[in-house]
């Protein structure tokens, strides 16, 4: 079953969709109502990188430096213009077919922006780079990054290749940037 290839077939590669629909068809194969209770509500926390944004808090009132919470919550702000108002705007790519029987659960919404790139996944990568950099748990925050970009494509609002770009360019914003937003 093509998911994919029905609702975004313009312009996109022949390659590239069948990436997408083979990640698709293997998300099918997992689906749970448990993994549900995990990925949607996680995806839903991300929305507007309310996520991240409180990550920022967090760590500001763990390290005693407020300001790190203006910094971080800035830096995030930089990294959702550039992704979600320069970049996105350069592709049109529609989202996956949601069949009509697909509940929109946990207070999920649906985007209105082009899928391409996912700037949950933008947004997850660009705060793991920058709440990685020089600490030790490093690791946990691309894990983390990389559980908020996959439930992009569990809850069928982005395509695997979304995800992928939208990781890259997380990144590369947050190496980018750092330099001119000391965190």
């Amino acid at each position: 079953m093509a998911l994919f290839r029905s609702s975004d077939a313009r312009g996109v590669p022949r390659a590239l969709m069948g990436f997408d629909d083979a990640v698709e068809r293997w998300v099918e194969t997992v689906r749970s109502p448990a993994l549900d209770r995990i990925a949607y509500p996680l995806s839903s926390s991300a929305d507007h990188s309310l996520l991240w944004h409180g990550i920022g808090i967090i760590r500001a009132v763990h390290d005693h430096d407020p300001a790190f919470a203006l910094r971080f919550s800035a830096a995030m702000g930089i990294e959702s213009l550039i992704t979600n108002v320069v970049v996105k705007s350069a592709f049109q790519r529609l989202r996956p077919h949601r069949p009509p029987d697909v509940p929109m659960l946990y207070g999920l919404r649906q985007p209105v922006t082009s899928s391409f790139p996912s700037g949950h996944a933008t947004a997850a990568f660009f705060a793991a780079t920058l709440l990685a950099r020089g600490s030790h748990t490093a690791p946990a925050w691309y894990a983390l990054a990389a559980l908020v970009a996959a439930t992009r494509v569990y809850v069928r609002l982005h395509h695997a290749s979304d995800i992928v770009a939208g990781a890259a360019l997380g990144i590369a914003l947050g190496y980018a940037l750092a330099p001119v937003l000391p965190t």
